[in-house]
């Protein structure tokens, strides 16, 4: 027993010493995919390019100060903010304050003229290479190149618009959705996901109001709208909610709430039932009577805690029945509650009666919350 003892003692350590070796190659992997992420890839060619740059501009500037005045040195300085990384820009600096003190020393600091340095020159190269380092630390800090930032937002946008597409109806009915951020933005805390289930027979529309509005809540709701058309017709229709509820109960956000009201409606004899997690009571207007009629459904908001019910609310569509859903933006103001404002969509939408209604979901927006500085959404579903 004692001469195997060291065997095994053996053994462990050598099993040990695998395992920090291990543990140390998976915290190098991980460093490194960290790094990588924060934009911290080689970038040695940017700054030969831009630093080059600098002694040319410096040459030209003493040979030909009125077409190159001092202050040039600026334009490399902004454009190693835009390329660089933040430790790379810092060598640019010292190289453009080199050739700063080679230009004022070649010139002459009492030089008559515009071309000469003065403290005024001084202080734009300076003020140009403060931002350029805040704009790189940015860069850095969310891992976006400056050449592809623009491409990604315009994605993002453009797939929050792709999941918001309304399925083909058939005929007889007409649906449509209208969505203005808040102060003229590209992104909106408003959201629309539809599909059409159980054959095609069965619309199912969710539309959704995250909290915040404009770019504070595009990254939310574009991680919802996903989250959301991924679930819808994956699941029973009264069970969407609380799938929704726990999946933002899982995310821990700060500001992890939302309202949510889901449309299912049978395409064949206009029966629909909404669900409503917090959201505003949808509105129908009734043909045959000409009179509106609020569709409240009762339950909690989405993200706020588990287990929560959402009770449904059940009507029919008839030939010439409208109904609109919508977030708050578009009925409540400052100035304002939600009561006088859906009587005034309500309002605005009777002049659509004789007319009809293709097409006045954008309309609507304009007339009723035109300059509100909220997100606004309205989901308008008409059967002809």
């Amino acid at each position: 027993m004692a001469k195997d003892a060291p065997k095994g003692m053996a053994r462990e350590g050598i099993g040990l010493r695998w395992s920090r070796r291990l543990h140390r190659a998976r915290l190098g992997v991980r460093r490194s995919a960290v790094d990588y992420f924060r934009g911290d890839a080689s970038d040695w060619a940017g700054l030969a390019v831009v630093a080059l740059s600098i002694p040319a501009l410096a040459y030209i500037t003493v040979w030909s100060p009125e077409w190159c005045p001092p202050s040039a040195l600026a334009l490399p300085i902004l454009a190693g903010g835009l390329l660089l990384r933040p430790a790379s820009l810092l060598l640019l600096y010292a190289a453009s304050a080199v050739a700063l003190v080679a230009e004022s020393a070649a010139l002459g600091p009492y030089r008559e003229g515009p071309a000469r340095v003065t403290p005024g020159t001084v202080l734009v190269v300076t003020a140009v290479a403060l931002t350029g380092l805040i704009i790189a630390q940015f860069r850095a800090r969310v891992g976006v190149p400056w050449r592809r930032g623009h491409t990604m937002l315009f994605d993002l946008r453009e797939r929050i618009r792709v999941q918001s597409r309304l399925p083909r109806l058939p005929g007889g009915w007409h649906a449509e959705m209208a969505l203005r951020p808040a102060g003229g933005q590209s992104f909106s805390g408003d959201f629309v996901v539809a599909t059409r289930t159980s054959g095609g027979r069965v619309l199912e529309a969710v539309l959704t109001d995250v909290s915040g509005k404009g770019m504070d809540a595009a990254s939310r709701s574009l991680l919802l709208s996903g989250a959301f058309g991924g679930l819808l017709g994956s699941l029973p229709p009264h069970a969407f909610l609380g799938a929704a509820n726990g999946y933002l109960l899982r995310q821990n956000w700060d500001e992890g709430f939302a309202t949510s009201v889901h449309l299912v409606l049978d395409l064949e004899t206009g029966d629909y039932e909404l669900l409503s997690a917090g959201h505003l009571p949808g509105v129908q207007l009734h043909a045959g009577a000409g009179k509106w009629e609020q569709k409240a459904a009762e339950g909690p908001l989405l993200g706020v805690y588990d287990g929560a019910e959402f009770q449904g609310v059940k009507g029919t569509l008839q030939s010439g029945d409208v109904l609109m859903l919508f977030t708050d933006g578009l009925v409540e103001t400052a100035d304002r509650d939600i009561a006088e404002g859906m009587d005034r969509l309500m309002g605005e939408a009777d002049r659509f009666v004789a007319t009809g209604f293709r097409g006045s979901a954008w309309r609507l927006i304009e007339a009723v919350a035109k300059d509100v500085n909220d997100d606004r959404a309205l989901l308008m579903v008409c059967r002809d």
